[in-house]
């Protein structure tokens, strides 16, 4: 009887933790932009329907809390864990710091990491030349 009570506790704890941010890890990257740069890219990252939902921001602060969207969870410790993810920006210096609060990762999903990886080549994108318009063709004096 003991026994089975002690794995019915645990089993309640397992599910339990995760609901109160027990699974949240903290993951920060120092970026050489300034933090309104940066913004623009966790944006439009932020801003992709097929990857995230929910997506509640703050454009003072810097902040948003969002959802991963995930179309499978190989575990029900995935899919229990699932819950907001929460990201910030805060300048150092002429750089800016992205610390991403994370609620889940393991085999089938990293969120931090694609979302990071989602963040850089946005800001990639947003920090490319602007093509030179072409030189139109001058006509000759009549």
């Amino acid at each position: 009887m003991k026994m089975r009570l002690g794995v019915v506790a645990m089993l309640a704890l397992a599910l339990a933790l995760p609901a109160f941010g027990a699974g949240n890890k903290t993951y920060k990257t120092t970026y050489p932009v300034a933090c309104s740069e940066l913004w623009g890219a966790v944006k439009v990252a932020l801003g992709n329907p097929d990857n995230y939902k929910d997506v509640q921001s703050d454009e003072d602060k810097m902040t948003a809390d969002y959802n991963v969207k995930h179309s499978i969870h190989w575990s029900v410790i995935g899919a229990v864990n699932q819950g907001k993810n929460h990201v910030s920006l805060v300048p150092i210096g002429t750089a800016c710091e992205m610390s991403v609060v994370s609620m889940y990762s393991g085999l089938s999903h990293n969120d931090q990491g694609d979302f990071k990886k989602r963040v850089d080549e946005a800001l990639a994108k947003l920090q490319a030349p602007m093509p030179a318009e072409p030189t139109k063709p001058q006509t000759p004096a009549k």
